[in-house]
């Protein structure tokens, strides 16, 4: 009997684009009939044109979008570019709200073809960089990325790593730099007087000057220059100038100004590392690439362990302070704008929200607010809502934490729905979820964001009081260590100290718990809840004069507080987060503080 050949499975090495329209669902809830006539009338005069142009084939329409393949990865980019300016054209006159937008990813990939349709993880990564590009934006991969730079005619940004889902391992990620002409255009332009405004956030991390005086060092020095370029790039609404245009300028000497123009930007960020017998020290300075005007400097003091751990360190505390810095500037600029647009009121509330008094966070909320009347999908407005919201309930300041809940919930749902990968999100979600008797959930994505951007400092802060919800105070105090570890001057760090301090209280460790609520009040003496606490320590420690002090002042800051408010909250069922959460109030009650 002669035996079958197995069928030949056909497979090819392919460029891949994956294009869909943001928001499809929002848009056909709002008007069926007009968006599906304007999306088939987009898909026929500008994106198959451009497919078809460039030697791309169409494999399949996806509803809301197309999956192509094309023989090179150069010529994907290029169609995907020509494609993209052409919408952009065509719906600039559309109402914001009712307006069409496609995301694009591009990889390169080995797949499995059939006669209409393509198949494998090339596919599947081309899929998942369309989902984490903006509306209008473009995706692709490092695969793609080292066959087309410098290739295109436009610039990119490097994302970093990005974890898929699905996928096995992290996938490094370049955005394409949107309505920003390349450094030649830009100093073409100027030279004709022409002027252009340069992105808000836009900043470039010179290569860090080598002061350790040993030239084998610069592998330490260059790799906290690249992490931090990477790193930075996770800020909200961050444009930052690739590390591989930024060390064409390692070791020259800046006119900061001059950069300023070339690169169109508005902030260079410089540095340099020394080293003693034992200690390693990092200066940094943030200029204004405008005026050359120096807006923050520090300096880091380190002893020498392993180095690499030390860089992670440095990159991290310099992020989380960066972040902080760079939003409280862009807000003072946008105060100044007699039009704001929707970034603007995000950074005008995000410097409020920094703040930490519940009056600052509800002025926050306003200008979320105003943001999403401009821009209904903003993704970072949405999430600075239901953090305020979360913010109201957990810090026992709303008389409706149950509602405030449900609605930091609703908006975390539509902002992953809009960004999968916006670690925020996944962290707020995940508090969300502690406040509401899911501990486990809201550890995973805690535990989520952080894969998603390790400097991340509050999540593992969330993390740590989380453990005490699931009966396992004894491991708090770790995780705050590593918050504080990340971002020590942290505009939230003095919840963090509290939380140590309450984990402390369930472990009747109560001459500890004192110093941490002290720790924390000494950080922010206008956060109401930790003189509470420190109330309840002090009592069940028998100092019962001290006790009722700290009430009266926890009383003075927030005069609706009641212990009533307190165990409305319901964080958990555990047995043992039960038992400390009864010791907690019958504190509180031999401290003086309402009953409600």
């Amino acid at each position: 009997m002669v035996q079958e050949r197995p069928v030949r499975v056909e497979r090819r090495l392919s460029a891949i684009l994956a294009a869909d329209v943001a928001g499809y669902s929002r848009l056909m809830h709002n008007d069926e009939e007009a968006t599906h006539a304007k999306l088939t009338a987009l898909l026929t005069d500008a994106v198959a044109p451009a497919i078809a142009e460039h030697g791309g084939r169409i494999v399949k329409n996806t509803g809301d979008g197309v999956l192509a393949e094309f023989p090179s990865s150069v010529e994907a980019v290029r169609a995907a570019v020509q494609f993209q300016a052409r919408i952009n054209d065509l719906t600039s006159g559309d109402v914001q709200d009712r307006r069409i937008a496609f995301r694009v990813g591009v990889n390169i990939g080995d797949v499995i073809v059939e006669p209409h349709d393509i198949f494998g993880d090339g596919v599947n990564i081309a899929a998942r960089l369309e989902s984490i590009a903006e509306p209008g934006g473009i995706c692709i991969s490092s695969s793609a990325y080292d066959h087309v730079r410098g290739k295109v005619g436009v610039e990119f940004v490097d994302l970093g790593e990005q974890n898929f889902k699905n996928i096995a391992l992290p996938v490094r990620t370049y955005a394409v730099v949107r309505d920003r002409p390349s450094s030649a255009t830009h100093v073409e332009r100027a030279r004709q007087g022409g002027q252009v405004s340069p992105p808000r956030l836009s900043i470039v991390v010179l290569p860090f000057a080598n002061l350790i005086g040993d030239p084998e060092q610069d592998y330490f020095v260059d790799g906290v220059t690249e992490s931090l370029t990477t790193d930075l790039s996770r800020i909200a609404g961050a444009f930052v100038i690739a590390r591989n245009t930024a060390f064409t300028f390692k070791g020259k000497a800046i006119d900061v100004k001059k950069l300023g123009r070339e690169l169109n930007i508005r902030y260079v960020l410089e540095g340099s590392v020394q080293r003693s017998v034992n200690r390693l020290r990092v200066n940094v300075q943030l200029v204004d690439a405008q005026t050359a005007n120096h807006l923050w400097a520090e300096r880091f003091d380190r002893p020498v362990v392993d180095l690499f751990d030390m860089q992670d360190e440095i990159v991290s505390r310099l992020v989380n302070t960066l972040d902080a810095e760079l939003i409280a500037v862009e807000a003072r600029r946008a105060e100044r704008s007699s039009h704001p647009d929707a970034l603007d009121l995000y950074f005008q509330g995000m410097a409020l929200w920094n703040r930490w008094t519940p009056a600052h966070m509800m002025q926050a909320r306003s200008f979320f607010e105003r943001a999403l009347k401009i821009e209904p999908d903003n993704v970072d407005a949405l999430v600075g809502v239901a953090a305020v919201d979360q913010a109201s309930a957990t810090l026992f300041v709303a008389d409706d934490p149950d509602e405030r809940l449900a609605a930091a919930e609703a908006a975390l749902i539509k902002a992953l729905s809009l960004d999968p990968q916006h670690a925020p999100a996944h962290m707020y979600l995940g508090i969300v979820q502690l406040a509401t008797n899911r501990a486990a959930q809201g550890i995973a994505e805690c535990e989520h964001a952080l894969a998603l951007n390790r400097n991340l400092a509050e999540a593992h802060a969330v993390i740590g009081v989380a453990k005490v919800f699931v009966g396992r105070a004894v491991e708090t105090e770790s995780h705050i260590h590593e918050a504080l570890r990340f971002s020590p001057r942290d505009e939230g760090a003095h919840r963090w100290m509290s939380w140590v301090g309450f984990a402390k209280l369930h472990l009747m460790a109560d001459a500890e718990a004192v110093e941490w609520f002290r720790r924390c009040l000494k950080a922010n003496p206008n956060y109401p809840v930790a003189h509470f606490e420190l109330a309840a320590a002090l009592a069940h420690l028998g100092k019962l004069d001290e006790a009722r002090a700290a009430a009266k002042e926890g009383l003075a800051l927030d005069p609706t507080f009641t212990i009533r408010r307190l165990k409305r909250l319901q964080f958990s069922d555990n047995p043992t987060f039960l038992a400390g959460a009864k010791r907690l109030t019958r504190g509180m009650r031999m401290a003086g503080v309402p009953e409600g």
